[in-house]
């Protein structure tokens, strides 16, 4: 089985946290209020970069199936465009609120910032339950709701990208609304589209590829080897997968990986191919795998191993498990594996933590590189994109443990400080236009 064959499929999607529903950006305010005492942010500064820049809501009439006449509400948040065009995904679903999308758009700021991609931060959103629509109704919700968005998107202003419940259909189609009303093609006024449409090599292991990239530069400054690190990773879709594969092509000796029917751990290394290769004839799922034995979820969080790949689900290490972590280094793969409350128990055991905002951002940055192809009009190989997406990602790991050395805070901290100071550094250059 070819390298290729052996990486799972599925849709990109820009990875996202997890929201707190109670108060979504408060959620995000205090991170950014520890960042500004920090930085000891002006006070304006901090004023401005609190709010978003543009809030959106309109009204979407769909003709349904059945002759009848539907409306749905759909939003459109800009945070911030210092750095450039605003970038972040659309979300379909019955439980959007304007607060999620707002936290959301502004986490899209400082993701950016991190990884130094010249894009500021917005989100989307259409309240909807898409299990409930048709294909034709989605793609007439999608259409009406890029039409009524025409001032908002654009390649040089706003570019949308997939996130929960939308894919690279629903990219194609807002491409093609867009293009249509411009009268001419505008592939880049959206990524994640189909690579047949200007979508880019590289992006389904994008995010995959960014939480190894970091995970081996840790490594480096840990002072250990990738042939002598033992790795467990918890979750095995696209990110866990591609996750395990790479760390294993590193000579790393993967010894727990798991999925919904539970973990699996063999002390002498799991063939992580032949791992793959099972859930592509099994539905894809691990449940029968006979290259390991079957363990709990909560005892493969607590083997002893040099990294810990949390690709599954948010809060899987929290305040009652953290002490019983035995990971040198933690790499978050999925968004908020790890809750506020066991960050101090984390630090204070010694172990690193590459967060969220870092270790997954290879999605973001290959949707960078999307738009810069698009906007060429020349493709770059595979081999390309990955290299440039290694070197990218490297430097900004090392930025942020440079900051966190600095300050003497996590790497977690040190995110938010690093995005935070750029975007005002940029703000200050930039000035307040009269």
């Amino acid at each position: 089985m070819s390298k290729k064959d052996s990486i799972s499929s599925g849709y990109y999607k820009e990875p996202v946290p997890h929201i707190a529903h109670d108060s979504p950006f408060a959620s995000m305010m205090e991170r950014f209020r520890f960042a500004a005492e920090i930085l000891d942010l002006d006070e304006g500064v901090f004023k401005y970069l609190s709010s978003p820049e543009k809030v959106v809501m309109v009204s979407i009439p769909v003709t349904m199936d059945d002759g009848r006449i539907e409306v749905f509400d759909g939003y459109r948040v800009i945070h911030n465009s210092i750095l450039g065009p605003s970038k972040g995904g659309i979300r379909y679903s019955d439980d959007v609120t304007i607060d999620e999308v707002k936290a959301l758009a502004a986490w899209m700021t400082w993701k950016c910032a991190v990884v130094n991609v010249p894009f500021g931060g917005a989100k989307g959103g259409v309240r909807v339950n898409p299990k409930l629509l048709s294909q034709s109704e989605l793609e007439r919700l999608t259409r009406r709701y890029t039409a009524n968005m025409l001032d908002v998107f654009g390649p040089d202003r706003d570019i949308p990208a997939p996130d929960m419940n939308t894919n690279e259909q629903t990219m194609a189609w807002i491409m093609d609304t867009y293009s249509m009303k411009q009268k001419k093609t505008e592939t880049a006024v959206v990524t994640g589209k189909p690579i047949i449409l200007g979508g880019s090599k590289g992006r389904k292991e994008a995010t995959g590829r960014g939480v190894v990239t970091t995970t081996l530069a840790a490594l480096g400054k840990l002072r250990i080897s990738p042939s002598n690190t033992s790795v467990v990773v918890q979750g095995f879709g696209n990110v866990g997968s591609v996750s395990a594969q790479l760390m294993y092509e590193q000579g790393a000796k993967v010894i727990a990986i798991s999925d919904i029917s539970g973990g699996y751990y063999n002390k002498e290394g799991i063939d992580i191919s032949e791992a793959i290769h099972y859930t592509q004839t099994h539905d894809n799922t691990l449940e029968g795998f006979e290259g390991a034995e079957k363990i709990s979820n909560n005892e493969l969080l607590e083997l002893e191993c040099d990294v810990l790949i949390p690709a599954a689900k948010e809060d899987q290490i929290n305040k009652d498990n953290a002490p019983k972590i035995n990971a040198k280094i933690i790499a978050e793969g999925a968004n908020g594996p790890v809750t506020a409350n066991a960050d101090k128990i984390l630090e204070e055991k010694g172990i690193m933590v590459i967060p969220d905002i870092l270790a997954n951002a290879g999605g973001v940055t290959v949707s960078y590189f999307e738009w810069v192809q698009d906007r060429h009009g020349y493709f770059w190989t595979e081999e390309r994109v990955n290299r440039r997406l290694n070197r990218m990602m490297r430097e900004s790991f090392d930025n942020l443990f440079m900051v966190s050395e600095k300050y003497s805070i996590t790497l977690r901290q040190a995110a938010y400080v690093y995005a935070i100071d750029r975007v005002a550094t940029t703000l200050k250059l930039r000035g307040i236009y009269a």
